[in-house]
């Protein structure tokens, strides 16, 4: 049985400043009041153009993203590379609406494809819809009943042609492509956009993925719809399985509007979905791929035990296991050591324009029980350790 408490293991690719500066950013991230006040002199900053790209470069920029551009990410890739992990370059540049930036998305999205391809250390590219459509046309997309006009459905088409250029030139590189879940809102034109690639380019091999989010209460049955699909068409469904991004904000629209909300009533409710999600995979595995997107260290111990009973290669190509770069160390190094395929998900981007996805991801430790004290506990275990040798 695999321990995740190898702390020797988890860091080995870390200094002890490496630690030290990543016990005090947990520090401060384990305070919501901290976060909540960081944001909003970040936020002022920014409006007032003060310079402060190079403190959070060296700090949190550091500790979550692998660099501004691909290039600065090649160091990255070589230190994950050398204990056997991946690298997912994930372009992380949010709040664009232009036509001009969706296309320059598009192109950069397409240059990490170029990048992966040949390259054994970098498994997958990855995007976001929302990353080259315009928000408000993906949900009318999305709305049951609701005909676009020809304007917006000439726009529409602009949206999926963009996504098609990307599997394209993922299909012609021969690396896989995430297609990110974003909100249940927009998801459902997502989610048949997606499954329209696979049918153009996963007749071989998994090429395109969809991403199921198992806080929602419909996926474990969405997932045996993916299933009867991809057998009634004779395609390979590929499936990246996280557990969700967006609970605070599905909830509260739900609320607004008064509708259902789409969330599970309980984490354990999540994680029980989330697990049957892994067991369904596993038993089909004539159709489905699988990259396991978790910071959960039951559902990682329970793939690798469900490979072991299935007699399936650690190193199989059609199964990985995913964290982001920054955490859960002690789950993607300890799984990669036992020869199972692990990536790290590597935000880049210009650092003022990956400032949302940064404060993203400081508010979701915050609110994640146990997330920030368990990674806090494990970097001052290694210090101590070290300091004890």
């Amino acid at each position: 049985m695999i321990s995740f408490d190898n702390t020797e293991v988890a860091f080995s690719s870390k200094s002890n400043r490496d630690l030290k500066r990543a016990y005090w950013l947990f520090r401060i991230i384990a305070s919501p009041s901290i976060v909540k006040f960081g944001k909003g002199a970040t936020n002022m900053a920014l409006k007032l153009h003060l310079p402060i790209s190079a403190p959070i470069k060296a700090t949190i920029f550091r500790q979550f993203c692998g660099g501004e551009t691909i290039s600065e990410c090649d160091r990255t890739i070589a230190d994950l590379g050398k204990f056997g992990i991946g690298t997912i370059l994930d372009y992380s540049v949010e709040g664009k609406t232009s036509d001009e930036d969706f296309d320059q998305t598009v192109d950069v999205i397409i240059q990490t494809i170029h990048r992966a391809a040949n390259d054994p250390h970098i498994p997958f590219a990855v995007f976001k819809v929302t990353g080259i459509g315009r928000h408000d046309l993906i949900e009318k997309a999305s709305t049951k009943g609701y005909t676009p006009t020809s304007q917006e459905q000439g726009e529409i088409d602009v949206i999926i042609s963009r996504i098609d250029r990307i599997c394209q030139a993922a299909h012609e590189a021969d690396t896989s492509v995430f297609i990110d879940a974003e909100e249940s809102w927009i998801q459902d034109a997502i989610d048949q956009w997606t499954f329209d690639m696979m049918l153009k380019y996963n007749k071989e091999k998994c090429i395109v993925f969809n991403t199921l989010q198992m806080y929602r209460h419909d996926r474990l049955a969405f997932l045996q719809d993916c299933l009867a699909l991809a057998k009634e068409h004779q395609v390979k469904y590929g499936i990246k399985l996280v557990r969700g991004a967006y609970m605070e904000k599905e909830r509260a629209r739900a609320a607004e509007k008064g509708y259902p909300s789409p969330i599970q009533a309980t984490k354990a409710d999540t994680d029980k979905d989330y697990n049957a999600g892994l067991k369904i995979i596993l038993e089909n595995r004539d159709v489905f791929s699988l990259c396991a997107g978790t910071h959960n260290e039951d559902s990682s111990a329970l793939l690798m035990q469900l490979m072991k009973e299935a007699n399936i290669d650690p190193q199989s190509e059609q199964f990985y296991f995913a964290q982001l770069l920054g955490m859960s160390d002690h789950i993607s190094y300890n799984v990669a050591h036992e020869r199972y395929h692990v990536a790290k998900y590597v935000p880049f981007g210009p650092v003022k324009e990956v400032l949302p996805y940064l404060l993203r991801r400081a508010d979701e430790n915050t609110s994640v029980a146990g997330q920030t004290g368990r990674e806090l506990s494990l970097i001052i275990k290694e210090l101590d350790r070290r300091a004890k040798k």
